[in-house]
């Protein structure tokens, strides 16, 4: 199978197993969900939405979170890992988005990515799913999955963003995020799957006996 067709019967058949994937982040407006990403560097989605409720009783909006020291948020955020750097850039981006962008989550790469703690993959989410903006965020889970199934080299992050970019229609480019999300954690997890043994491992490589060596992000 060529590297187009085993693309195009991905797509076709994660949009059957997941036809309306729900965002895994818990939030109710764009500032909670950048809040919620950002929390969700090097941690579970689990964690972060045990953590959220919390967080967002203190304060759901720029305004609030601002008022708050780092030390107040990063009581809460702690679980999340890597403190107090998570707690710094929530309280920085609050009060960057009241002194540039009157309170509001701009839908704006570079404005985006201006805000502190705030990279190209938090950006891309929140274009994506907030903004319905098409993007392909890419964690260390797609970068992995992606090589798996042989759609690119996984020579970087940013490669793999650019060759998935480029193997799929546009307006496919958010959903399909969020399917191979759900299917790398329910079927071809890191120790689940090795490469050989998942349906989509199978199918696209059904000669392949050995795991596939995978560039880390």
């Amino acid at each position: 199978m060529k590297k187009a067709e085993r693309a195009a019967w991905i797509d076709r058949r994660l949009d059957e197993l997941y036809p309306d994937p729900p965002i895994p982040l818990d939030h109710h407006d764009p500032y909670t969900l950048l809040v919620a990403v950002l929390l969700s560097a090097q941690c579970t989605d689990l964690r972060v939405n045990q953590v959220t409720p919390a967080l967002f009783a203190m304060a759901d909006n720029p305004r609030d979170m601002a008022r708050r020291t780092v030390a107040e948020i990063d009581a809460i955020v702690r679980p999340c890992g890597l403190t107090p750097r998570k707690a710094t850039a929530i309280r920085g981006l609050s009060q960057q988005l009241l002194d540039e962008h009157q309170g509001q989550v701009p839908a704006d790469w570079e404005a985006l990515e201006a805000l502190p703690g705030v990279g190209h993959k938090t950006a891309s989410v929140v274009m994506a799913q907030a903004f319905g903006v098409p993007a392909f965020p890419v964690d260390t889970h797609i970068h992995r999955l992606a090589q798996r199934w042989g759609l690119t080299s996984g020579q970087s992050v940013q490669q793999t963003e650019r060759d998935l970019k480029a193997l799929f229609p546009p307006h496919r480019w958010n959903q399909l995020h969020l399917q191979i999300i759900f299917y790398g954690r329910e079927h071809c997890s890191a120790r689940g799957c090795d490469g050989t043994r998942c349906e989509i491992c199978r199918i696209c490589y059904p000669r392949r006996r050995q795991p596939p060596s995978i560039r880390k992000a």
